[in-house]
């Protein structure tokens, strides 16, 4: 196993949940407090970071902790240790104990908040409530002598391209001539120089990600014969990696909505929810948004959800989404806590893989502010 530092660990972390998929304007994510170049043994993971958060990881040796809510949210205009924020600030910096957050860019990432959520739930069929991320496919063609074309394919697939939906290696292959003439100066795998040179090649084509062109091109610079390789790249219309914020999915058996949210406060670990809609009426296909959904009510009326699961309900967004005959359930801003144990699993699971040594632990304080009398 290899020790790591705070770098390393959020590398990992940022190739499941990279910041490219927050969908807020200046969501404050990324490292808020301290250094990630250290040493990290133990990483805490918890869903705010409040003071009892802080002495828990001092007690338990934990240099990083990963959180989903961020906590410098709003731009500071001082940091007064008398006061509750700068005296957070200030006992983390003095154990040298760095913040990550993770806050959109987790609720929209595979197996993040909203995936957990879904999990706990028991969704089947499940898909994306709204569509806040794509990227274009671009195609690369290229030009090979016909002896080296497999290896060229095997270092395309390796660098992830040729991935179509639960496919992968896919190729492309046509047969024909390459002509060119050697100029002074050059060094041609093949011909001579100053002779126009005819070579049987293969064209190889292949489509990927738009995020991925600088390995997939280096693959191709690596293992071409050529000093000068031929190829094109071509972006098409196509998208692919479309992902999104909030899922829609259905109960594995239909429902009441008062069966529903006796469910939801069962499997979310909440002691009340509030609810908006007809108690006995029928519950089947379910959207959600963990945290605060509020804008999200028309949306999950486009796709037919019978009701729609999320934190944080206004008053008049309420009255809205019972003037367009859409039931709602809300369970409070807190259950985003189901992302403790699922980003310390996770994690865990990732860097296992790499044979890093580091713990992930999940935090055990209580941080929801609320009481239900």
């Amino acid at each position: 196993m290899k020790t790591v530092n705070g770098q390393e660990v959020i590398q990992v972390f940022e190739a499941w949940s990279p910041k490219k998929l927050a969908c807020m304007d200046n969501d404050p994510i990324g490292l808020a407090i301290g250094t990630l170049n250290k040493p990290v043994s133990k990483v805490l993971v918890t869903l705010d970071v409040n003071e009892a958060v802080a002495n828990e990881a001092i007690e338990k040796g934990c240099e990083l902790i990963i959180a989903h809510h961020p906590p410098i949210f709003r731009r500071l205009a001082n940091i007064r240790t008398d006061h509750p924020a700068g005296r957070l600030y200030e006992k983390l910096i003095k154990h040298d104990i760095a913040v990550y957050a993770a806050h959109t860019n987790l609720d929209v990432a595979e197996g993040g908040v909203n995936d957990l959520l879904a999990d706990a739930l028991q969704l089947k069929n499940r898909s994306i409530l709204e569509e806040t991320y794509a990227e274009n496919l671009l195609k690369l063609a290229v030009f090979i002598p016909t002896a080296n074309a497999q290896a060229l394919r095997e270092a395309l697939a390796k660098a992830g391209a040729g991935r179509i939906g639960d496919y992968e290696a896919c190729s492309y292959t046509t047969t024909g001539e390459g002509r060119f003439r050697a100029l002074a100066g050059a060094n041609p795998f093949v011909g001579s120089v100053g002779e126009l040179h005819v070579e049987e090649e293969v064209k190889v084509e292949v489509v990927f990600p738009e995020s991925i062109k600088g390995r997939v091109l280096k693959a191709v610079l690596t293992s071409h014969p050529y000093e000068e390789p031929a190829y094109d790249v071509i972006r098409l219309e196509q998208q692919t990696n479309v992902m999104g914020l909030g899922r829609v999915g259905y109960l594995t058996k239909d429902m009441t909505l008062q069966q529903f949210a006796e469910f939801v406060k069962q499997q979310l670990d909440v002691p009340a929810v509030r609810v908006v809609g007809d108690l006995q009426s029928k519950v089947s296909k379910v959207a959600l948004v963990g945290g605060d959904g509020n804008k999200y009510i028309y949306a999950a009326k486009r796709v037919g959800a019978d009701v729609f699961l999320t934190g944080d309900m206004y008053f008049h967004t309420a009255q809205d989404a019972q003037a367009i005959d859409l039931q709602i359930v809300d369970p409070g801003h807190h259950v985003e806590k189901v992302m403790i144990a699922g980003v310390a699993k996770k994690m865990a699971e990732l860097c296992e893989d790499k044979k890093y040594l580091v713990e992930f632990i999940q935090s055990t304080i209580h941080t929801e502010p609320f009481l239900f009398v």
